[in-house]
């Protein structure tokens, strides 16, 4: 019976690893046609995931936080040194102007909800 009990907690240490460090959602990309871009926040993950931009053109990115868990409460940019709190249910935008062509990582506060903005 002891090993059984091991057995599921293994089992369930190895989907929580899965699940917050090692699945990735499918990539979704997006092109930014127009000035902004609508990126939803639930289920942890950002959609879309990864989005398409071009270079030296500002671009508002509208987070709608649909989780309420605290690790979505927050999404930061650290390579535009950019963090903003993101409120249950209501837009938050965050409007930038990336000069430099790269893929440039977005996260909450523990790194589980991942993103990546692509400035071509």
């Amino acid at each position: 019976m002891i090993w059984l009990v091991n057995l599921l907690g293994l089992v369930l240490m190895l989907a929580i690893v899965w699940w917050f460090w090692l699945a990735k959602p499918a990539s979704v990309q997006r092109r930014a046609d127009s000035d902004s871009v609508d990126i939803l926040v639930d289920d942890g993950v950002y959609t879309p995931s990864r989005i398409e931009v071009p270079a030296n053109q500002p671009i508002t990115l509208r987070f709608l936080r649909k989780d309420p868990s605290p690790c979505a409460e927050q999404v930061i940019f650290s390579d535009f040194n950019i963090s903003a709190e993101l409120p249950v249910d209501q837009y938050k935008e965050i409007t930038l102007t990336p000069q430099e062509k790269g893929e440039y990582d977005f996260t909450c506060q523990m790194q589980m909800y991942r993103g990546t903005l692509v400035v071509t």
